[in-house]
């Protein structure tokens, strides 16, 4: 498993607005999960029979060590009690400590990190400001008419 920061925070709202404020920083979507009562998130993808073992399976996914048992069955319990968590899968340690920073900046009520030493992508969040990706499709590129051709200019396709 790789990298993970756990916030849990008192209720929906405060959770939806921290997640918003975590993709507004560069945070991208498919790496910042919500999960809470009325909004389960990848746990109600679990294949369980009840949210709350949802939450259990999900949370067991993110917290694979043995030490970090007890959180499981506590954090699916505090959903159901209508708290929520607000999980960031940074990478590399610059977006581990801007994630912590932000999250500590929202006041949880818990915070918990897994295999936050691990930085497998040390350049993954960048200094420079602006995205690759919006680099790559706004720059002019003669005879590129979509993003498949400036990605793949060897490569023939039909538009």
């Amino acid at each position: 498993m790789s990298t993970v920061i756990l916030a849990v925070f008192r209720d929906y709202e405060t959770a939806d607005r921290v997640r918003v404020m975590l993709v507004q920083d560069g945070f991208p979507t498919d790496r910042v999960d919500l999960t809470a009562a009325c909004d389960l998130g990848r746990a109600g993808l679990e294949p369980a029979d009840s949210a709350h073992d949802k939450c259990v399976e999900y949370f067991s996914t993110l917290l694979v060590r043995e030490d970090e048992l007890p959180h499981r069955k506590a954090l699916a319990q505090r959903i159901q009690n209508g708290e929520a968590t607000v999980v960031v899968h940074p990478r590399g340690a610059l977006e581990t400590a801007r994630a912590t920073e932000l999250l500590q900046e929202a006041h949880p009520t818990q915070i918990l990190g897994h295999d936050l030493a691990s930085h497998g992508w040390d350049h993954a969040a960048s200094k420079q400001s602006g995205h690759w990706m919006r680099h790559l499709w706004l720059e002019s590129s003669p005879g590129a008419d979509c993003i498949y051709c400036r990605m793949f200019p060897v490569r023939p396709h039909t538009h």
